[in-house]
């Protein structure tokens, strides 16, 4: 499943730098606005604990991770809605994600210049919801005045239904409101889909600190942030992007020397990784056999059938049935002939809803 994450921000925020240590590639990062133009997209391996622990009761000959990918959009600026900054193409860019993380700046530095002046991330962050609602406002303004003629002679009830989801949306909007804020029932929600809004995606921000802040786990400028995103609904995680791109460069084993004398378990860019792919909806199931041990995205509440049909469309077409057993069982019980010993091996039909941790074989015939 190709799905995409957008990383936004005011220029100088630590976007790029913290793209560089995501996907170790080589953003453009400098001291000045407008450095990223076009934008960069790095795929990414989802850290999980638990593929490398079946590979300790299944010897594979290989292990294939899953994988997300991340966008890295030019710096946004104040009037980017009304082309300020180039920003109209910045913001068609963000339409093409399915989630956003807003990096914000909580670090105070005078070296590296804030394009207002000063830190504030309430305000910074203000300015760039303001500006994708501006740019929603437009859209569904748009659109409303064109379908609003069709909805008054047509008898289609699709038509009349789009109209009342953009009328909706249009109020919403029209407060400064996101377009995710309003609460469609399941035959309206399809439309605002459709329509591709920036403020209809999910959102995660991502606080950027010093060092020092990071070891501290924040400022009382993260806590602003965290209540604000708490009032909205939205994810926040800690990160150091200078940090984590000099992390990014060591070795797998120094990296672990190096995060445990800061006193953590893990990398700031590990749970903004694991925190953006939970934000899309998604988990994760396994196959593991001799050949191989692999990871599998899919979103929440697929059924079987659907979860093959990820490895190919063929599994889906054909599908039999599912044999599985959850990656606990074998984790607790050590090898899966334990597993079926101990009653935990189940085949399930095309029914079965796949859960996060499953181990799945699918029988298929074409």
């Amino acid at each position: 499943m190709a799905l995409q994450v957008g990383i936004v921000g005011l220029p100088n925020v630590g976007k790029s730098t913290l793209f560089n240590a995501l996907t170790s590639a080589k953003a453009e990062a400098a001291n000045y606005p407008f450095c990223t133009i076009d934008p960069n997209v790095g795929v990414v391996t989802v850290p999980d604990i638990r593929l490398d622990k079946i590979t300790q009761f299944v010897k594979p000959q290989s292990v294939i991770p899953t994988t997300i990918e991340f966008v890295d959009i030019a710096g946004l600026v104040k009037g980017a809605s009304q082309g300020e900054g180039l920003g109209n193409q910045f913001l068609s860019h963000i339409r093409q994600t399915d989630a956003i993380v807003q990096v914000v700046r909580c670090f105070d530095d005078p070296n590296i210049i804030h394009v207002s002046g000063s830190v504030d991330p309430l305000r910074d962050m203000d300015i760039i919801n303001t500006e994708l609602t501006l740019a929603d406002f437009e859209s569904v303004d748009k659109k409303l005045k064109t379908i609003e003629k069709q909805a008054k002679t047509s008898t289609d009830k699709k038509i009349k239904m789009q109209f009342e989801v953009l009328k909706k949306l249009h109020e919403v909007l029209g407060k400064g409101l996101p377009a995710r804020s309003l609460v469609l029932d399941d035959l309206e929600a399809p439309f605002r889909y459709e329509l591709h809004l920036l403020t209809g995606k999910p959102v995660l921000y991502a606080c950027n600190v010093s060092e020092e802040d990071f070891t501290k786990g924040g400022n009382a400028w993260v806590d602003s942030v965290k209540k604000q995103a708490e009032l909205e609904h939205n994810g926040v995680v800690v990160i150091c992007s200078s940090m984590e791109a000099e992390i990014a460069q060591l070795p797998k084993e120094e990296q672990k020397e190096f995060l445990a004398s800061l006193g953590a378990n893990e990398s700031g860019l590990n749970r903004l990784i694991r925190e953006a792919y939970a934000l899309l909806g998604l988990f994760t199931y396994f196959t593991a056999g001799e050949k191989e041990v692999r990871a599998w995205t899919i979103r929440k509440g697929m059924k079987a059938p659907q979860a093959a049909g990820v490895i190919h469309t063929d599994f889906e077409k054909g599908f039999i049935r599912a044999e599985t057993y959850h990656s606990e069982d074998l984790f607790n019980l050590k090898s899966e002939q334990a597993v079926k010993d101990a009653g935990k091996y189940r085949l399930e039909g095309k029914d079965y809803v796949v859960k996060d941790g499953d181990i799945l074989f699918f029988r298929f015939n074409v």
